[in-house]
């Protein structure tokens, strides 16, 4: 499998799960000709604290079972902003007032916006 087909599998497995949660707005960017530090970011929203914790739970859950895990997961305790850190992808999970508020999708408007369904089977 290449770089780019895993990249797109975690991605994919991480839509699945967020969706399976009910994230709200889920948004992935391919950010892999603007930066090194991943190929994808999906941005999702909770609509409060538990629903946040469920999302995050659930994409830990199901990358874990195609045998990935995070280097790294930042925020889950407050649960306004989790990142989690998979390498080739970053998974960002906000309340819907922090991700007003911090607005990755305009940091990183250089980044391409990706049509979801080109992530599910």
């Amino acid at each position: 499998m290449t770089h780019e087909e895993q990249a797109k599998q975690m991605a994919a497995a991480a839509l699945k799960a967020l969706e399976d949660k009910k994230a709200l707005d889920v948004r992935i960017l391919d950010i892999s000709h603007v930066t090194v530090l991943a190929d994808y970011f999906l941005i999702a929203s909770g609509s409060n604290r538990n629903q946040v914790q469920a999302m995050v739970d659930q994409v830990e859950e199901e990358l874990r079972k195609t045998g990935y895990t995070p280097r790294q997961i930042e925020g889950y305790q407050t649960a306004n902003w989790v990142l989690l850190d998979y390498g080739d992808i970053i998974i960002h999970v906000f309340d819907e007032e922090n991700r007003l508020f911090y607005d990755l999708e305009r940091i990183w408007r250089d980044g391409t916006a990706m049509d979801p369904e080109a992530f599910r089977p």
